[in-house]
């Protein structure tokens, strides 16, 4: 059998099913046409969705691959959570492989609904927040599994996986209960092909290194994909070299009998220097982390009725040094997770029943209640904190040609008590391309074991912190005719109990006196709103391939002098521009611009001539309230193409690539003092070899 396919993605044609089974289909990484009717990437049919669902192309994860007489697709069940809002795509590599993109959350960076807070180059240290929340606000999930961090929000983001591994990045709204205040993202992998082999290799300024193998390979009955990578650099100043290291492996199998079983682990370990993360006024700091994860989920689905059940477990190791070569922290955190769901489709519409668990446990040297006996070696785990959450939730959702309604109600269950899960949508399809949505629900996250135990010379915890609750109100309209997209929408935000670090002066505290340090508190409430809009423009042909931009403004009632260390420094305005050009026949081109402006001040260290800290007369050191700067950011990406014709595949292909990050050289940072790379070059090489 041939696949009529080329390195350059073509639009494939073909002409009938070669397969069947329990999942339908959706169009990966390519244009697929079906006679007359063009698919691309969104249109899903699985018996866990109703006709909304279809509609709106909710995203994706579960992967088996298909083999079609002339083309090949890829075919997903949908990723569940508690919410019944349509999830929405915010990255698709098929779209996005001109950019200049390093990470995965470089590919968030430019979304309006998206703010990605780096602390260092490449993503070493980054926060990813949504729509004016904190980074302790967002859920993470790997392929539908939720692998929240449950000590700090900083260190959520350290999934196994590069880039090249990632199919699509979704953004779900509304999801109810525990877990995920301002939302969740949910990052997808799958492989290029059924079976391939493909290498890149890369090098630029500031020592960069970078090398990646990954492949797949398919049988009639299981799928395998596998990916390794390395990424270092000597850093663009002083201590901030880096060292990454990722290995990611994900199997499916099963059948109509038995179910669909999806299995993946990976394991992810980094090292960097740590200049001013943390304290602006220390260049000495150094952080390394180690990652593992692992889930299996089984989806089974039998006439109308439709089963899935999940296990996973997530464990990291994290070591903070104040001065590098000196451990000053020591963390060791377990998360355990489990979660069943049942949907049952009847001439009503379609029911189902959800209910998730949650199991969080810590061992360090200074978070926790202390333990009669040290842990670990040397004794490093002195105190130790564990906790168990669960929601569960029964929904319902009906769907007409142009109207969609459904609702949820449940409850959840955490060491604060029992609070309600709910959650109400409406989709209206007033005419073809016309989609309109409004939806509400209620939400809340529990304190990270940093906030409620974190404490040194200038951080003071808090044991009396309860859980943040918000009601969020949503409104998406989006239109599509012809090669073109437009999306207007716009949210409301209630947060009661929001927690934040904030600066004091003068603290007093079970009667004791501080002076200048951080304290965990607890504000009475803080309402949140803002608009997005994007309009993307993908012709059949030509020179532009495709071209989007977009705006963000967030803004909020919150406009005290409290100074707090991430709370209120929301991007408030964020406009962006991209494109993709493609030029005598084999070069691409794929440019970024982006305007960010930050809402919020951060305090400001003086230091002498020697660059140590200015004191005062008290020992204290001088600092000044600083508001952050607006900035503009220009990536560029230019590659060559070509198939490698005299290789085993016509589908062989090779790809030279420059990338221009920061092009126009700009001073910027995301938190206070930390300075971000000017600009920073690099090339590389990307050889695939598919299996006929």
């Amino acid at each position: 059998m041939r696949r009529k396919t080329s390195f350059r993605r073509a639009i494939i044609h073909f002409s009938r099913w070669n397969r069947k089974g329990w999942s339908a289909f959706a169009s990966m990484h390519r244009e697929i046409k079906i006679c007359v009717l063009c698919v691309s990437m969104s249109m899903i049919s699985s018996a866990t969705l109703t006709g909304a669902d279809k509609k709106d192309g909710a995203e994706v994860d579960s992967t088996r691959n298909h083999i079609l007489e002339n083309a090949q697709v890829t075919s997903t069940r949908a990723v569940r959570t508690r919410s019944i809002v349509p999830q929405t795509t915010l990255y698709q590599r098929s779209r996005n492989e001109a950019a200049a993109l390093q990470s995965y959350e470089a590919a968030l960076r430019l979304l309006p609904a998206v703010d990605v807070r780096e602390r260092g180059g490449l993503s070493s240290q980054a926060d990813l927040t949504l729509r004016g929340g904190s980074a302790d606000q967002t859920m993470v999930m790997l392929n539908g599994i939720n692998f929240t961090d449950a000590r700090t929000g900083h260190q959520s983001h350290s999934l196994p996986v590069d880039i090249e591994s990632v199919a699509s990045i979704s953004l779900s709204e509304g999801v109810s209960g525990a877990g995920a205040l301002s939302g969740a993202i949910n990052v997808c992998t799958n492989a290029l092909y059924p079976t391939y082999l493909r290498a890149e290799l890369s090098a630029g300024m500031y020592g960069y290194l970078y090398g990646s193998v990954s492949g797949a390979y398919s049988t009639k009955a299981a799928d395998y994909f596998a990916a390794l990578s390395f990424r270092n650099s000597d850093g663009y100043r002083y201590n901030t070299d880096l060292r990454n290291y990722n290995a990611y492996f994900r199997a499916t199998a099963g059948d109509a009998r038995v179910g669909t079983f999806d299995f993946q682990a990976g394991m992810q370990n980094r090292s960097f220097g740590s200049n001013g993360f943390y304290a602006a006024y220390n260049p000495d700091q150094y952080e390394q982390t180690s990652t593992y994860l692992a889930s299996l989920k089984w989806n089974y689905a039998l006439n109308d009725l439709d089963l899935s059940a999940s296990v996973s477990y997530r464990k990291n190791y994290d070591r903070y040094e104040w001065k590098k070569g000196t451990p000053t922290n020591w963390h060791n955190t377990d998360n355990v997770g489990a979660e069943v769901f049942a949907q049952y489709s009847w001439i009503a519409g379609a029911t189902s029943f959800g209910a998730d668990l949650m199991y969080n446990h810590i061992f360090s040297s200074n978070l926790g209640e202390t333990m009669d006996s040290p842990k670990g070696k040397d004794g490093r785990y002195k105190k130790a904190g564990s906790r168990t959450s669960a929601n569960i939730y029964l929904r319902h959702k009906k769907s007409w040609k142009v109207l969609d309604i459904s609702a949820m109600g449940g409850a959840s269950f955490t060491p604060y008590g029992t609070a309600a899960l709910w959650s109400a949508a409406l989709t209206v399809r007033p005419v073809q391309g016309l989609n309109v949505k409004v939806s509400a629900n209620q939400s809340m996250r529990l304190p990270t074991f940093t906030d409620l135990y974190y404490t040194s010379a200038a951080q003071v915890n808090n044991l009396d912190l309860v859980p943040e609750k918000a009601i969020t109100c949503n409104l998406g309209i989006n239109y599509s005719i012809s090669n073109w997209h437009f999306s207007l929408g716009g949210y409301f935000r209630d947060i009661r109990d929001r927690i934040a670090w904030v600066w004091r002066d003068n603290l007093e505290v079970d009667g004791k006196e501080y002076t200048s340090v951080w304290h965990s508190e607890q504000q009475t409430r803080m309402y949140t709103y803002g608009t997005e809009a994007m309009v993307s423009y993908r012709p059949d042909r030509g020179f532009l391939r495709n071209i989007t931009a977009s705006y963000g403004f967030i803004d909020s009632d919150e406009k005290s002098k409290i100074l707090t260390s991430t709370v209120l420094d929301y991007m408030r305005h964020k406009a962006s521009l991209s494109a993709e050009m493609l030029f005598l026949k084999h070069f691409s081109l794929g440019v970024s611009a982006s305007v960010y402006d930050r809402y919020g001040t951060y305090l400001k260290y003086e230091f002498d001539s020697d660059g140590n800290p200015v004191k005062d007369e008290n020992g204290v050191m001088l600092t000044s309230r600083v508001d952050f700067n607006p900035y503009f950011l220009l990536d560029l990406r230019l590659s060559y193409a070509f198939a490698l014709r005299k290789t085993v595949s016509d589908d062989a292909g090779c790809k030279l690539y420059v990338d221009v990050k920061n092009a126009t050289n700009t001073s910027y940072c995301d938190f206070g003092g930390i300075m971000m790379p000017g600009i920073w070059a690099t090339a590389g090489i990307v050889i695939t070899l598919p299996s006929k």
